[in-house]
């Protein structure tokens, strides 16, 4: 006779295991069926492989274990579709310059792919619009501003835009009212939007020109922090997708960016400085997480005489040293462009092995290590925005990265 496990035991054994694990696991008697097919087992799954979706709209009647299973079936589809298989929409009429861009929704699982993808942009009219991607109209737009808007950001989770403009206006839109919600004036000019939704709630940084960092919340934008990280301006802040950190650098050549404990800047400890690491890489232009690798990022830096562009990775890690706590980064890889390429603008992560940017009109897959996968020759012109979502989407919506032309164009979707 066989020797049985309780279920607790068992259970706690499975929650280690990855999904086709798992599914052998269930083949072995009709125990460890039962035990395999625990909800929550299978909801651990989901949120660890998407971990910044709002589920809440896709699960329906659904088990874990049925999504998990028929978004992995999507995600395999959509890993075989062609470029044509996608929609390219043109946008029309006097819009100025399309800018920034970002996902207002529909940048996560769905039930049926029922919800529409939302898109916001910034037009150099001095306007916001947000765009139906599918159907390529737009549905809403902004009252012209005083101002040019510089930067965006949004949080698909609670339909909410930000924006910043040249003179250091901070504001927050819903995209459906006219009026913003919200406003915050800095004091001088900002060059670094990033939303960061935690367990206490979402919050919004704010990067200026004397190398502050602003805390604010949302979507009341009241001041919670303000962290001097340089001596210069803070043109990047990235939050890692667990939100543990927050990546800050400047594109200034004796700027060491910094990474901070995202906690420290959300509760900033009494006559301390918050919790941060100088990362010893100076010139970085770029750099993004790794979405399913959310220690882990990746810098594009410039070098020398002649502009080498480069990538360069680290892992983070904290670790307890002498009673108080440190941050540690290790470099996993290193590689320089050829010198015949067209340095690139933008960038974008994948599985924190893959990094893909532009160079010219064409798009480029690349390993961190330095080796070309793919080339994309789908643009005709220089392509003149970038941005990675975390995830393939369901048709017919973008896959894993999209990039615009120059020019107002709704982005051609790869």
């Amino acid at each position: 006779m066989a020797l049985q496990l309780p279920d607790l035991p068992t259970l706690k054994i499975f929650s280690f295991l990855d999904a086709f694990s798992l599914l052998q696991a269930s083949q072995v008697n009709r125990e460890w069926n039962r035990v395999a097919e625990n909800d929550h087992l299978w909801r651990n799954l989901c949120l660890k492989k998407w971990s910044f979706c709002n589920f809440s709209k896709c699960l329906g009647s659904q088990t874990w274990k049925q999504f998990f299973l028929k978004q992995t079936k999507q995600e395999y589809q959509m890993a075989l579709a062609q470029p044509e298989d996608f929609i390219f929409k043109e946008a029309t009429g006097n819009l100025g310059i399309i800018g920034p861009m970002a996902y207002l929704s529909g940048n996560g699982p769905t039930m049926g792919g029922r919800e529409k993808s939302i898109i916001c942009t910034v037009s150099s009219k001095h306007m916001l619009y947000a765009w139906d991607v599918q159907e390529g109209t737009m549905i809403w737009s902004s009252p012209v501003q005083q101002s040019s808007i510089t930067h965006l950001a949004t949080l698909p989770q609670m339909y909410l835009a930000f924006t910043v403009d040249l003179e250091g206006t901070v504001k927050v839109w819903n995209c459906q009212d006219q009026d913003a919600l919200a406003t915050f004036p800095v004091s001088q000019a900002c060059f670094s939007l990033e939303v960061c939704l935690t367990k206490d709630g979402p919050f919004l940084m704010v990067g200026n020109s004397e190398g502050d960092i602003y805390t604010l919340t949302v979507p009341e934008l009241r001041g919670v922090s303000k962290v001097h990280a340089f001596k210069y301006t803070v043109d990047l802040l990235h939050c890692s997708p667990d939100k543990k950190w927050v990546f800050a650098s400047g594109t200034h050549q004796n700027i060491l960016p910094r990474v901070f404990f995202t906690e420290c800047l959300l509760k900033p400890p009494e006559a301390k400085s918050p919790l941060s690491l100088s990362i010893p890489f100076s010139s970085c232009c770029r750099a993004c997480w790794a979405p399913r690798r959310t220690s882990r990022i990746t810098l594009m830096y410039r070098r020398g005489s002649s502009k080498k562009t480069g990538f360069t990775t680290f892992d983070l890690m904290t670790e307890r040293t002498g009673g108080r706590t440190v941050i540690q980064a290790h470099q996993v890889a290193t590689f320089l462009l050829p010198v015949h390429m067209e340095s690139p603008i933008w960038m974008g992560a994948s599985d924190g092995n893959m990094i893909v940017f532009e160079s010219g009109p064409y798009l480029f897959l690349f390993t961190i290590s330095g080796h070309q996968l793919q080339r994309f020759e789908d643009h005709q012109r220089t392509i003149g925005n970038l941005w990675a979502v975390r995830m393939h989407l369901l048709p017919p919506r973008p896959t894993h990265c999209s990039a615009c032309d120059s020019g107002p164009l709704i982005p051609r979707l790869l």
